[in-house]
Formats: C-alpha cells, sequence, structure tokens
C-alpha cells in the first residue's frame, strides 16, 4: 500500500475506535489507573535520573551534521533500557522498538539529538540551584531524557500497549539540517510505511500542541559579475545594486496574514575592498508558510523578482566587460502540512493535558512533525515538562524543579498511553 493510502487509512482506524468517541473519558481512566499511578510514582522516584541523563547527554557535543558521537550513547541508552531492534539508520536516526500486545503500525515517539551550537562550543553544565545552564541544555536534550523516563516508567508499572512505541533520537532537525532526520525515516526509513502516529517531543510547555508545521524554503542567491575598480571602472554594471532592487523589490510584497506568509532577507556578504565593484556578493533568504499553495506562489515570484533585478542591472549600466548574473541555490526546504484538531493524536493529547491540571494551547511551528504530517500521518509536537529560557543561545537553561518536572512529563506520558492503546 502506498504510504499516503497507509497513512488514511490508519487515521481511520482510529476515528473508528470505541474509545475515540470520547478522548476524555479514555483519558481519565488511563490517568485514573493504578498502573498510571505507579508509573507517575517512578518518574518521581527516578527523576534525579532523568537529570543525571540531561546533563550526560547535554555534554556530548551535537552539531548540525555531527551528532554521531551523542546518536552513538544514545543508542547504548535505548538498549540498556531493554528495547528492542535498537540500531542507527544510514542517516543517523537513533531507534529502538518498545513491543505492544497487537501487531500492526507503530506510534513513533521521537526527541531530536542535534543542537544549533557550532563544532568547539563550550557545553559543560552549570548548575545552580535547580537550573542548569548549557547550550542546548533545554533544545532538544532534556526530550530525549524524557523519553527514557517514560520507558522506565511504562516497564516499572508493567504497563503493555496495544501498539508497538518506537523510540527514535532524531537528526538534522535544526537549521541546515532541514530536517534530514525525519525525510529520511518517512521517505526511506522501514517504518515509513508502518508509522500511524508521531509524536515529536521538542520544546517544554506541556499544554502547547503544534498541530501546523509551517514550510520553508531557503535559498542563497549570488550575484556575480566582472568586477572591476571603484573608481577606473565606475559605471559598468554592479551585482550588488542588482542584489539590493532585489531585496527592495522582495519587501514591496504585501503577504497574506491568514494564511500567514512570511519572507526575510537574513544574511549577507561578498565584495573584495572597499575600493573595488564587487564580482560576486549573496544573500539567504527565508520563506515560511503553513498553507503549501501560498508558499509555493511567494517562491515563484521572489525567484522571479531575483531575475528581473538582474535583467535591471544589465539594462542600467554598461555591460562593455561583461553582464551581471544570478544562481538560486536551494539550502533548505520543509514541508507544510496539518494535522486537525479532531484526529486523535491531537484530542487524546489534550484530553491529557486537561485531566493532569494544564490548558490545551494550539500553535503552529517548524519542527518534526512537519515531515510526517506531509505525507498524511497524525503527528504533533508536544513539550517535555518543566520551564527554561535563552534556546538557541550560549546561556540557555531548564529549570529541574522536581514536582513541576515530573508533572509535566506525566502529560506526554498519558498522551502517549491513549494514542498507544492500554487494555
Amino acid at each position: 500500500m502506498h504510504r499516503h493510502a497507509f497513512a488514511a487509512a490508519a487515521a481511520c482506524a482510529l476515528l473508528a475506535s470505541p474509545a475515540m468517541a470520547a478522548p476524555k473519558d479514555e483519558v481519565a481512566r488511563i490517568v485514573a489507573n493504578p498502573a498510571f499511578k505507579t508509573a507517575v510514582a517512578t518518574l518521581d522516584k527516578d527523576y534525579d535520573r532523568t537529570v543525571a541523563d540531561i546533563v550526560t547527554l547535554t555534554e556530548i557535543p551535537a552539531p548540525p551534521f555531527k551528532e554521531a558521537e551523542r546518536g552513538k550513547a544514545y543508542k547504548t541508552m535505548l538498549e540498556a533500557h531493554g528495547l528492542t531492534e535498537v540500531e542507527v539508520d544510514p542517516e543517523g536516526n537513533v531507534m529502538g522498538l518498545r513491543k505492544g500486545t497487537k501487531s500492526g503500525p507503530v506510534v513513533v515517539v521521537s526527541a531530536h539529538l542535534d543542537t544549533v551550537f557550532p563544532e568547539g562550543t563550550n557545553v559543560k553544565v552549570r548548575r545552580e540551584g535547580t537550573k542548569l545552564h548549557a547550550p542546548g541544555v533545554a533544545d532538544d536534550t532534556h526530550n530525549l531524557a524524557v523519553l527514557l523516563a517514560w520507558i522506565r516508567a511504562m516497564d516499572a508499572a508493567k504497563i503493555r500497549t496495544q501498539s508497538d512505541i518506537l523510540f527514535v533520537g532524531t537528526v538534522g532537525e535544526e537549521g541546515a539540517g532541514d530536517l534530514r532526520g525525519v525525510r529520511y525515516f518517512f521517505g526511506k526509513g522501514k517504518y515509513k510505511d508502518r508509522t500511524k502516529a508521531f509524536f515529536s517531543v521538542d520544546g517544554l510547555d506541556p499544554g502547547g500542541i503544534t498541530h501546523i508545521g509551517v514550510g520553508s524554503k531557503r535559498y542563497r542567491v549570488t550575484f556575480s559579475g566582472p568586477g572591476g575598480h571603484s573608481y577606473g571602472a565606475f559605471g559598468i554594471v554592479n551585482p550588488m545594486a542588482a542584489m539590493a532592487k532585489a531585496i527592495t523589490d522582495l519587501y514591496e510584497i504585501q503577504p497574506p496574514t491568514d494564511p500567514k506568509v512570511t519572507y526575510s532577507a537574513s544574511v549577507t556578504g561578498g565584495g573584495t575592498s572597499v575600493n573595488a565593484i564587487p564580482d560576486k556578493v549573496f544573500t539567504e533568504f527565508d520563506m515560511r508558510s503553513a498553507d503549501p499553495a501560498e508558499l509555493a506562489k511567494l517562491d515563484a515570484r521572489f525567484k522571479a523578482i531575483m531575475q528581473e533585478a538582474v535583467a535591471h542591472e544589465n539594462k542600467a549600466r554598461s555591460t562593455r566587460v561583461g553582464q551581471v548574473s544570478v544562481e538560486i541555490k536551494p539550502i533548505g526546504d520543509r514541508p507544510a502540512g496539518q494535522t486537525p484538531k479532531t484526529s486523535p493524536i491531537v484530542a487524546y493529547t489534550a484530553a491529557a493535558i486537561q485531566a493532569l491540571g494544564y490548558t490545551p494551547e494550539y500553535d503552529a511551528s517548524s519542527t518534526d512533525a512537519n515531515a510526517p504530517m506531509a505525507v498524511g500521518v497524525p503527528a504533533i509536537t508536544i513539550g517535555g515538562g518543566g520551564k527554561g529560557g535563552r534556546a538557541h543561545s550560549l546561556d540557555e537553561w531548564i529549570d529541574v524543579e522536581k514536582s513541576g518536572g515530573v508533572k509535566g512529563m506525566s502529560v506526554g506520558l498519558a498522551a502517549v498511553l491513549a494514542v498507544a492503546g492500554v487494555n
């Protein structure tokens, strides 16, 4: 069966479940069960171990495209937690299976291995009271440890889910990684046609449900020309003039606000000297929307603007020693997607959030959940609990105060159990 058809069939099967008629009742049943209470008690009892796992993993550098060392350590941890079929796939994703009582499609629960910080960044964790400070400690290292805590809690409570649960540490979620890990998982991975629901655990807020995946198109656009002396060659074409016009014309676009569409000229450089007309300059651009059609429309207009700016410059100044040209190189392409609020994974998660004393908040973002959404697999991103701040900065931090941490972790565990099914 084609994976799009499979995803639709899996979603229909879930919708047909008797428990789906009343997700709040089903979640209430799970939360009230003595086994769940034992699981939560285990989260509490083992909390120091969870914090220790956060520290251990944070202090293993995982810069973009160089997550292998952390992945190796995480594979060892998954094996130590008794998962089966533990492996590292060809893209670098680390995964292991917790078997359910019924054969069939799996529920995937993931957190990403990579951080935004370059090689050589000091990732030593500094503790001040209940706060841990280090680059990447919250995004997303904390949640790698949360996944391990959930496994221990289920084992201690002897909880058997109906569906198999595949725990995954993905690569390439951040920046230029362009979701390469999860895109491989749903493009070439062995579970691509065997996934009925996908949780990305990314962030901290236990009340958040990211059910809209914001797509993006990213380019490095290089404008080239003959170059020359700023005085002696004055009057010839200048690639910087073409680039300036392209940026100015792009910013004349008034994009829709519903659906939200954005663009940004973000990074620029080039040239050789203050007294030289540059022969090459570049700018990197980012465009985003949760609506694939609107994003495609902006993408087409963007490319036209780049070409029009070049044509304008070649007409405006002398081309006696050469013309200006442009190269538009893709550097990122994240698919957009959406999981409806009526989907079981969203309804069960919202019920779990409410059952444990929080208020559901629905939002849109760009996360690993984009890739399954784009191929029709029900997917959301949730927070692993706790508080923190300054993500993507050198002074990133999380608060590992125990009561709030345990309560926050309980939400995701309840949601995963509801989707995977328990007797």
